[in-house]
């Protein structure tokens, strides 16, 4: 009889922790996922507009490819008008994350430089000179096209609009912060430098 008891009390104790260890695992692997997936919704939102800016400029376009040619055959030139809308932010799929599922933390290792995602242009042209011999082409168009946009691009450093977005990174962070809570977990982004921003005392901004 106390050789069955004490098989009962054994028996009890190994099913015990053999349920504890299968739970423990089905549990952390639960964990995991939940990371995994909110990660990956981040990284879903891929490129975050943060700062717009809108640019008109006067681009004057010659030809001097073709000097010879445009002697003996006239040159051309255009005056065009470019007016552009510049949008400009943060690409998340750059975003460097890794997971401590213990503390149900989620650690922000690096957040990416903001960037130029996209360019919106609209070309008017004026003063369109020919030469007698030398019209324009679709493929100048083209080119001309491309040099403008390019114009307005090497424009954008020296807008400010690059600042502006920098100074919006903890936004972002803070708005990704919101998402991990929604499943209960917690951003850690204390690896990035904050620092005072120089506009004001009760914003911060991420220095890269």
């Amino acid at each position: 009889m106390e050789l069955l008891f004490l098989g009962l009390a054994v028996g009890a104790v190994a099913a015990y922790f053999i349920y504890r260890f299968t739970h423990k695992d089905q549990a952390k692997q639960s964990q995991d996922q939940q990371s995994l997936i909110i990660m990956e919704k981040i990284r879903a939102v891929c490129k975050f507009i943060t700062v717009e800016g809108d640019f008109a400029e006067i681009y004057h376009y010659k030809n001097v490819k073709d000097k010879w040619l445009n002697i003996f055959l006239g040159s051309k030139k255009a005056l065009i008008l470019i007016e552009a809308k510049a949008h400009v932010g943060f690409d998340l799929t750059k975003i460097q994350m890794q997971a401590k599922t213990a503390e149900k933390t989620i650690v922000l290792t690096n957040f990416p430089a903001p960037e130029l995602l996209s360019i919106e242009t609209d070309f008017k042209y004026y003063d369109k000179r020919e030469g007698w011999a030398n019209p324009f082409t679709s493929t100048d168009l083209t080119d001309i096209n491309t040099e403008a946009k390019r114009y307005i691009v090497e424009k954008i450093p020296q807008s400010g609009l690059l600042n502006e977005a920098q100074n919006q990174a903890l936004e972002t962070i803070q708005l990704m912060e919101k998402l991990v809570e929604t499943i209960n977990w917690k951003l850690d982004y204390s690896a990035l430098i904050l620092e005072n921003s120089p506009t004001t005392t009760n914003t911060k901004r991420i220095s890269k």
